[in-house]
């Protein structure tokens, strides 16, 4: 992610009406370079040593204001610790079963499933999420080492 999403992001705070703060900064900062769907807390212990002041409960109010002007999405997995993605556009996840490492990849053919299902069911459809859940490259060389 380069730096026109950053002032983008910002573009948008300020417009919404939202103050940008060091720590808002440096957390939408880290959202944008992070490929890895961090958790609030891991966000926190990445930022603690630039803001020692800083507590969780920054992170975890940050966030959710991002995520209301529509900045990040907030990904929930059953009882797991919420992720956040700053890539907001449609996209799907795969997900280690081992490890819990969250890849993005995009597949166009899936858009259509929206209007098949509200064809089907008579649902104003408003969005959708596919997840596929497997064994990522690096955990599969573990894996299969150990046998």
């Amino acid at each position: 992610m380069s730096a026109t999403h950053l002032q983008d992001a910002l573009d948008t705070l300020k417009t919404t009406g939202v103050r940008i703060t060091p720590q808002r900064h440096a957390i939408l900062e880290y959202l944008i370079q992070s490929m890895a769907h961090p958790t609030a807390d891991e966000i926190y212990k990445a930022l603690e040593g630039r803001f020692p002041n800083m507590s969780v409960a920054t992170v975890y109010n940050n966030l959710r204001v991002f995520r209301e002007v529509g900045l990040v999405k907030e990904l929930t997995y059953g009882d797991a610790s919420s992720r956040f993605d700053f890539v907001t556009n449609d996209h799907y996840h795969m997900i280690c079963e081992c490890c819990g490492k969250i890849v993005d990849f995009h597949y166009p053919g899936l858009d259509e499933i929206e209007h098949f299902a509200s064809q089907v069911t008579g649902f104003d459809v408003h969005s959708h999420r596919l997840e596929i859940y497997g064994t990522c490259p690096s955990c599969k060389g573990v894996s299969a080492k150990v046998q």
